[in-house]
């Protein structure tokens, strides 16, 4: 065997390792998720007790030249069935266009409600450093955050306070809920990921009792917790998780309420989206980096510290899946050239058990929010591939960003825009706030799916088409990616 088929077998060995050990620990979430289901459907959730006095509570709204959404988020928050004696809202407001304007004009129409508009000098921090200058000023026990693209419905804090039973419970999160889900196929995608993430997920880590994460938004936490864990830092893009870890390395429980939902925006453009998985994968490498060593140091139980290693570590799936894929039409050539490796080559079996695994992951949280019965299942199986497609195609980008993390590079927080995009007659095109998104990438992208179109023409020729449903899943993701980012560039 020569070295350099040595390294690609290696390599190509060890990504599927690691691919096969995620989608088993998110198979066993899918588990635990299916046996508190089952159990939930026989004992009747009794409703949380009601406090006697509801606590004093501080909603916290950060803010970034949210010109499109800006409004309709007060109009939300403003109609909260709370005490207003016991309310208090703040605009943490570090805009730079007409935001700050169309704020304090809205105000007007609140003078009964306690709101703060506060500003800052300078935007040290990011998001991070809004929340804790806020904190600072905050009056709650409790804190209540929401960013500028969510429509959390007016009964959200009386079904969330009552959740803090006792008091180690130091954060409720809800489930997030999308206004534009059918808006387009990209939003629809979305939508299929994250509803596995906010049904199987985080039930099943909740359920097992591992660690869970603050989603960053639609979510309620005890001024206690933040102070005990340290506050709000800045030092990783994803400031949500970084606090999740360290409250919860600290004692503190989380609780997630899946059936309280907060709608939101989804992005709709490929600039959009891709500014927002940069960042949140580029976060949870950061936070590895940062707590990874901490958590396997800790006295966690095992099942504990394995489930937090991959929760930590879920960005590097997309690492994996881009050495995997960039490694599989060499590993053509050498199962063309090297027949007596063939034994090795059974090694890719375990991308199929991968996928039965996600496949589970997938389908329970379809099954769990679907009303369409056998249309629904049916539905699946396309919606399924195009997700996974399209995930491929964007591991390339995603692969780059946890790199960098892991490497300690930092780079500013760019938010994701948001254009009020709700119907299908809605437009983002000719808004402001767009995001690049054409560069070398994009052009790395499209090459990527021409090497892809050769792998399946090598399978062919070879007549070696085990690779080959691989091949043009790949070649359509990187292709639409692609696509879709010379066309969302364009103005319109």
């Amino acid at each position: 065997m020569q070295v350099a088929e040595a390294i690609v077998l290696v390599v190509y060995g060890l990504c599927l390792a690691f691919i096969f050990c995620y989608s088993m620990v998110q198979l066993h979430l899918t588990i635990r998720y299916w046996l508190r289901t089952k159990r939930s459907g026989k004992l009747a959730a009794a409703p949380l007790p009601l406090p006697q006095r509801w606590p004093k509570v501080t909603v916290q709204l950060p803010l970034y030249n949210e010109r499109y959404v800006v409004e309709r988020l007060i109009t939300a928050i403003a109609a909260f069935d709370y005490p207003p004696e016991r309310l208090q809202i703040q605009l943490l407001d570090d805009s730079t266009d007409d935001t700050t304007a169309i704020i304090r004009e809205k105000l007007k129409a609140y003078p009964h409600l306690n709101i703060q508009h506060i500003r800052r000098q300078e935007r040290t921090g990011y998001k991070a450093g809004a929340l804790q200058h806020g904190l600072a000023q905050a009056t709650g026990e409790f804190i209540c955050i929401f960013d500028a693209d969510f429509l959390p419905s007016p009964d959200f804090l009386k079904r969330t306070i009552p959740a803090f039973t006792d008091s180690r419970v130091g954060v409720v999160q809800t489930r997030w809920e999308h206004l534009n889900r059918d808006y387009s196929l990209l939003t629809r995608l979305q939508a299929f990921g994250l509803n596995a993430h906010f049904t199987v997920e985080q039930v099943g880590r909740n359920s097992g009792g591992h660690f869970i994460n603050f989603n960053g938004t639609a979510g309620v936490w005890r001024r206690a917790c933040i102070e005990d864990a340290g506050g709000w830092q800045a030092d990783t893009l994803t400031e949500d998780l970084d606090l999740s870890y360290r409250a919860q390395l600290r004692g503190w429980r989380f609780v997630y309420l899946e059936e309280v939902e907060a709608p939101a925006e989804l992005p709709a453009d490929m600039g959009a989206l891709k500014s927002q998985q940069f960042r949140w994968t580029k976060g949870a490498a950061e936070t590895a980096r940062k707590h990874l060593h901490r958590v396997l140091q800790s006295r966690l139980p095992f099942l504990t510290k394995v489930h937090a290693f991959f929760h930590l570590l879920n960005s590097a799936i997309f690492i994996c899946v881009l050495l995997t894929a960039l490694l599989s039409v060499p590993l053509l050539y050498i199962k063309h050239t090297t027949p007596a490796l063939s034994p090795l080559y059974k090694l890719g079996y375990a991308l199929l058990l991968s996928l039965a695994g996600l496949v589970a992951f997938y389908w329970s949280a379809q099954r769990a929010h679907s009303t369409g019965g056998w249309r629904s299942n049916l539905a699946f199986v396309p919606e399924f591939l195009l997700f996974l497609s399209i995930s491929m195609g964007l591991s390339l980008h995603n692969s780059l960003a946890v790199l960098e993390g892991y490497m300690g590079r930092k780079t500013p927080f760019i938010r994701t825009p948001k254009y009020n995009i709700l119907a299908a007659r809605d437009t983002w095109r000719k808004h402001a706030y767009r995001l690049k998104s054409i560069s070398l990438v994009t052009a790395l992208e499209g090459l990527l799916a021409l090497y892809f179109l050769f792998g399946i023409w090598l399978a062919f020729s070879w007549h070696q088409y085990e690779q080959l449903p691989f091949h043009v899943l790949l070649a359509f993701g990187f292709g639409a990616v692609f696509i879709y980012s010379l066309s969302h560039s364009r103005r319109g």
